[in-house]
């Protein structure tokens, strides 16, 4: 798949640059990316008032598309993926705050592999998890550009925003740029 973006966070040195580094650890996601009459299927996340793309971490042993069609039938209740295509890969390094997953770790080694695909008419029920309804996300279809727009405004306005709203703003744009 080929590399959209590479993203290395200020904190990070060089020589922590390696997947195999000892306190990094690789999280691998996918990321949908479903467009009908030029709108786009978006998750909007009250807490941090900004709109990204449906998708989430491939579970150890998932495929990337199994991974693709989890995640977004749970976040969205998209029923009936299909015709699914690969756009591109955004990567990171990142520092890693220690929480119940990988604690032992300082650095998180991101990938997000983003795929095109279409979708029934309707939605189903999503299946959100508790954190995702704590939240406050809910799946919305949105003009790609009022996303956009919205995504920057909370960047300028929140200094407290962290790194992921800026990687959904980044992808945005590249949809918008390839694809309507």
């Amino acid at each position: 798949m080929r590399l959209l973006k590479r993203v290395v966070h200020p904190a990070i040195t060089e020589i922590d640059l390696t997947p195999d580094h000892p306190d990094s650890f690789t999280r691998i996601a996918t990321r949908a990316i479903v467009i009908k009459n030029n709108r786009i299927l978006l998750m909007y996340t009250q807490r941090y008032n900004d709109y990204s793309l449906p998708g989430g971490g491939v579970d150890e042993g998932e495929e990337l598309i199994e991974g693709l069609k989890r995640e977004l039938s749970e976040e969205t209740g998209a029923l009936d993926i299909n015709n699914i295509n690969e756009f591109g890969l955004y990567e990171e390094y990142r520092p890693h705050k220690s929480d119940k997953h990988y604690a032992e770790y300082s650095i998180m080694h991101m990938l997000s592999y983003c795929f095109t695909c279409d979708i029934a008419d309707q939605l189903g029920d999503s299946k959100l998890e508790d954190y995702e309804i704590n939240n406050g996300m809910k799946v919305c279809w949105v003009d790609i550009d009022d996303a956009i727009n919205h995504n920057l405004n909370t960047i300028k306005n929140d200094k407290k925003q962290g790194l992921s709203i800026k990687r959904e703003t980044y992808l945005m744009e590249q949809i918008k740029d390839a694809l309507l």
